[in-house]
């Protein structure tokens, strides 16, 4: 039986190291080869090396600033997420269950709707731009907006999980020892909770880090992150070499992040058995305005870009409505549809069948992190280098998708 089992452990990690190897390792190495050896490949080139980017001002400026917005990002998002999350874990209110299943749903929305939510709030005709008569076109803040639009929400989601996992005791022998409610938030709960926040700050790290879509549309020429100018040397000046380079630091700055992500999910899997604290009605002004101001900061980070679109679409004219049935737009339609359904066939595959030959291995269950580490962007530039043949097909489509994707059902 135990050959057996060692037999079908090997046959379900064949499945997924062959696809990280094909879609992930081999890219990544040829992308490697590349920056190292700094041959033009398809156009021409100067002379580039592994630190030229830290010798070019404009590409230094890209780095710092990717740095800073996804820093600046996580800085916010834990400042106005841990408040509240606190309100959600416990208060208990009237719809408070139908407000934790719609909590993950901007992080669902497409990119580039997204984008024209924030756009519609802020954007020179949008409605906050209106109202306030201040546009925030051409600022940074545009992009921040937009950050934790997509990533204020993990945060909360895990500090609702986390305060869950609170022991009710402990808080209340620190309560009984004369510790008063904030001195027992620092003291008992804030130890809990803080391996939860921390991992979910390096996620919002590598979103807005690694991110494209977001920072094409909203940081403008001005404010656009490194993603976006390895997209613009491989699309539009054909420097290889250099995107190479940037790829290459790319990899080697998130690594770390995700090592660290890898780690503390590795120390938060151990189950725990809390009483947590019972949730109570909000008693008294100062705990209905604290309620209150924690839905208000949900509504204007991740409501309202939404509903911006909403009225936007309302708004729009009866020809814009019929672009919905062009066939240009229903081609469209099928072609989202059906590598969207064929890629989460394959992710599922992979990812129950990483998790099911993970059960008793460290190593391949950090394994399932690789795709982490790799923004979108680099891999597709690693598999247009890898796989030239096989560019703007469904097969290869299906399958970088899949392999982004599949690390959350294996994590799941």
């Amino acid at each position: 039986m135990t050959t057996r089992l060692r037999l079908g452990r090997a046959a379900l990690a064949a499945l997924p190291l062959l696809a990280l190897g094909l879609m992930l390792v081999a890219p990544l190495a040829r992308l490697a080869w590349q920056g190292w050896s700094g041959e033009p490949e398809f156009g021409p080139t100067g002379d580039v090396s592994l630190w030229s980017v830290w010798q070019d001002d404009y590409l230094r400026w890209r780095v710092f600033w990717s740095l800073a917005q996804a820093g600046g990002t996580c800085v916010l998002a834990l400042v106005l997420g841990l408040p509240v999350a606190w309100v959600l874990a416990r208060f208990e209110f009237p719809l408070r269950r139908l407000v934790l299943r719609l909590l993950m749903l901007p992080f669902v929305v497409p990119t580039l709707v997204a984008a024209l939510g924030v756009l519609a709030l802020w954007g020179p005709h949008g409605v906050f731009s209106g109202w306030l008569g201040l546009s925030l076109q051409n600022t940074p803040w545009l992009l921040l907006y937009g950050n934790l639009f997509f990533n204020l929400c993990l945060v909360v989601r895990a500090g609702v999980d986390a305060l869950n996992q609170v022991s009710a005791r402990q808080v209340a022998a620190a309560r009984s020892l004369g510790a008063t409610p904030w001195r027992a938030f620092w003291r008992v709960e804030w130890p809990a909770i803080a391996p939860w926040l921390a991992s979910s700050l390096c996620l919002v790290f590598l979103y807005c880090f690694a991110g494209f879509g977001l920072a094409l549309v909203l940081g403008g020429q001005r404010y656009a992150t490194v993603e976006v100018e390895i997209y613009s040397l491989v699309a539009h000046e054909l420097k290889l070499a250099e995107a190479s380079v940037l790829a290459l630091w790319m990899i080697l700055l998130t690594g770390g992040v995700a090592l660290a992500y890898a780690a503390l999910e590795k120390r938060l899997a151990a189950p725990m058995r809390t009483e947590p604290l019972p949730r109570q009605r909000p008693s008294g002004v100062w705990q209905w305005l604290a309620l209150a101001s924690g839905l208000a900061v949900l509504a204007f980070f991740c409501v309202a870009p939404m509903l911006a679109i909403v009225w936007r679409a309302g708004s729009a004219g009866s020809e814009a409505w019929a672009q919905v049935l062009d066939d240009e737009t229903l081609g469209a339609l099928w072609n989202t549809l059906r590598f969207s359904f064929m890629a989460l066939v394959l992710a599922t595959v992979l990812g129950v069948a990483h998790a099911l030959a993970a059960t008793r291995s460290v190593a391949w269950r950090a394994a399932a992190f690789l795709p982490f580490v790799v923004s979108p962007v680099t891999v597709a530039f690693g598999l247009l280098l890898l796989y030239p043949q096989w560019t703007a097909s469904l097969p290869l489509l299906v399958a970088a998708y899949a392999m982004l994707a599949y690390p959350f059902v294996a994590k799941s």
